[in-house]
């Protein structure tokens, strides 16, 4: 039997176990938690469990495998996601005297005090390590019998600080004896097939896939966000793309600091429309909303290695493989198993409406830190 964990993650019609997130430090905020729909750059968080299924395997059942694939921790903003935020308070320091005039709801009080951002680019945060070394330290105690002796991580810096970090976790302090000879990188390039970005050697592979799709839904759910803002404060002048900073600011401080004033500047229904902003650029680059069988095929990359491994075809397998990615990896190999997906295909809602029953949720596949665990198990015989 095979078990898919996450943390967090859709239960895909199998037994999953999620290890609960380190909780941030959050600004009230009713009872909707905004915290678990930000898609892929949610704060890692409790996984939902499908109705009918459990976290844990019957007692009768012995697990004798553990296969993971960990994203990395909560990190900084892209290079391409950080100039809608610096935009933003740029805008914001040069109309400090419309804010001042203004008569603001208690939700947007912060906005006098001043908003600027210390945001670095790409890197790891602490939140992310502190993500990744307690995932390290609860694996070992999960599965006290199987002594990882490896571990693989994808060749971009966040990723192999991850993979350090679990492993202090995991090790202990004799990782530092261990890790000259346990810890191997894979080539993140276009001459490297791999199951981590498997994207990457496919000269048909497009971002843009995904990418076109949050520009159309974009068009049709920022506009109404500022001139909601731009009501509040008159003068103020927000675009688009500044109401998109805003979004960016709440994900991102939340990443970087465990908090963020933006976030409850945000009603209910405009941060779900971000949330499937961000399941829909995964689904279209990194998923179902590829052309034709691309995203399968691409999955199929981590499928075939997952198989080998699970049946020893190269008479080589380890009791336990600890190996770190992206949000992409997971998602893509999520694609070639089959689970989460949507009919018809999540790309024709691109225009709207929100499909709310949709099975692609990146905010529960892929937050910060999430983890895909197989573990093929046994039935048990009683002595």
């Amino acid at each position: 039997m095979v078990a898919l964990f996450g943390a967090a993650g859709v239960l895909l019609g199998l037994p999953l176990l999620v290890s609960a997130a380190p909780s941030g430090y959050i600004l009230e905020r009713r009872d909707f938690d905004f915290e678990a729909h930000l898609g892929n750059l949610s704060p890692y968080h409790k996984a939902p469990l499908q109705s009918g299924l459990k976290a844990d395997l019957p007692a009768d059942c012995k697990v004798e495998q553990v296969v993971l694939m960990h994203r990395h921790g909560s990190r900084f903003p892209l290079s391409n996601e950080l100039p809608f935020i610096t935009n933003l308070v740029s805008k914001l320091s040069n109309n400090s005297a419309a804010i001042q005039k203004a008569k603001l709801p208690d939700n947007l009080a912060f906005l006098k005090e001043g908003y600027t951002t210390t945001l670095g680019v790409n890197d790891l945060t602490a939140p992310g390590r502190a993500q990744l070394f307690q995932h390290g330290v609860a694996l070992r105690l999960k599965y006290p019998q199987f002594e990882g002796t490896t571990v693989l991580a994808g060749l971009q810096d966040r990723v192999i600080e991850s993979a350090q970090w679990f492993a202090q976790g995991y090790f202990g302090r004799e990782w530092t004896s261990l890790n000259a000879t346990a810890f191997s990188t894979l080539p993140e390039d276009n001459q490297t097939v791999s199951w981590i970005t498997p994207d990457w050697t496919c000269p048909n592979w497009d971002y843009n896939f995904g990418n076109n799709l949050t520009v159309e839904w974009g068009q049709l759910y920022l506009p109404p966000i500022a001139k909601r803002l731009n009501k509040v404060i008159p003068g103020l002048n927000l675009t688009s793309d500044d109401a998109h900073g805003a979004l960016f600011a709440c994900a991102y401080d939340l990443a970087a600091h465990g908090i963020s004033p933006w976030c409850s500047a945000f009603t209910q229904s405009e941060i779900q429309d971000f949330e499937y902003e961000l399941d829909l650029l995964m689904n279209g680059a990194f998923g179902y909303g590829l052309p034709g069988d691309m995203g399968p095929i691409l999955g199929a990359v981590y499928v075939n290695t997952l198989i080998e491994r699970l049946t020893n075809g190269s008479g080589t397998a380890l009791p336990i493989y600890l190996e770190f990615g992206h949000d992409t990896s997971i998602d893509l190999a999520l694609t070639g198993l089959g689970y989460v997906k949507d009919s018809p295909p999540l790309r024709n809602s691109a225009n709207g409406p929100i499909r709310t029953n949709r099975k692609w949720r990146t905010s529960s596949q892929v937050p910060f830190a999430a983890q895909m665990i197989q573990r093929p198990a046994s039935a048990s015989t009683a002595e």
